[in-house]
């Protein structure tokens, strides 16, 4: 069976056993809250629209994690699209792989846009997109209202360019946290920081505690542990939440 299956498979087994109300360690703390704790935030009726922004010397694994969590969720519940700031075109990651982004640029329907990271310093490929800065422009002109802006690992420094991390929380791979506060960005200490229509997360592997906890956000605790059960992957670190 293919793995993106499993989810659902398990979750109507669990629910037609009687263990929809089953308490594991990943769920135990939301098991334990009071009644007043509030319900994860729903998306639009039709499927939540995320558009993974790829460029020229991008890394594999800060796009690759949340892409497989939200994959499992089903394209019912999420449709995912690998877009450029350039439009359609080729880009070739870091280690060299050619990736065909066919959707065009248009934040306007996106739900969730998601910058990953692309090395540091000289000659990466992150730099070269912040010297560029048709990037940093093209996500300061996205913003909007309903539209939540997102990093993984070094692409927060791309936020931080376009000026969208500026007086909020946020952090990023421990290597460039210090250039993120210098350029006004309030670093705080969790491996995903949700300030509401702005979630970043640190380095590399966050990329999956950050699509788990948007699939907890959005669809519940139980989606993301059975997501987390299918990956055979336990989050790691804290959810710092405004």
């Amino acid at each position: 069976m293919h793995r993106r299956q499993m989810l659902r498979t398990g979750a109507a087994a669990a629910a037609g056993a009687g263990l929809a109300g089953v308490v594991t360690p990943a769920t135990a703390a939301t098991a334990a809250a009071p009644a007043s704790t509030p319900a994860p935030d729903r998306p639009p009726r039709r499927p939540l629209r995320v558009h993974t922004v790829l460029y020229d010397g991008v890394e594999e694994q800060d796009f690759a994690g949340h892409i497989e969590v939200f994959g499992i969720a089903g394209r019912d519940r999420i449709t995912q699209s690998f877009v450029t700031a350039d439009g359609p075109r080729s880009v070739t990651t870091t280690a060299g792989m050619e990736i065909v982004c066919r959707t065009p640029w248009t934040p306007r329907s996106a739900d969730l846009i998601l910058v990953p990271g692309g090395g540091y310093g000289d000659g990466s490929g992150l730099q070269r997109e912040i010297r560029r800065g048709v990037l940093p422009r093209a996500l300061a002109a996205a913003r909007r209202r309903g539209l939540i802006l997102g990093a993984v690992c070094s692409g927060t420094m791309l936020l931080s360019a376009a000026g969208i991390t500026a007086g909020r929380p946020c952090t990023t791979h421990h290597i460039a946290k210090d250039d993120l506060k210098a350029q006004g960005g309030r670093v705080v200490g969790g491996r995903v920081v949700d300030d509401g229509d702005l979630v970043t997360c640190g380095g590399v592997t966050s990329g999956i505690d950050l699509g788990l906890w948007l699939l907890e956000r959005f669809y519940g605790p139980e989606t993301a542990v059975f997501a987390e059960e299918v990956l055979e992957y336990e989050r790691r670190g804290t959810v710092w939440r405004s």
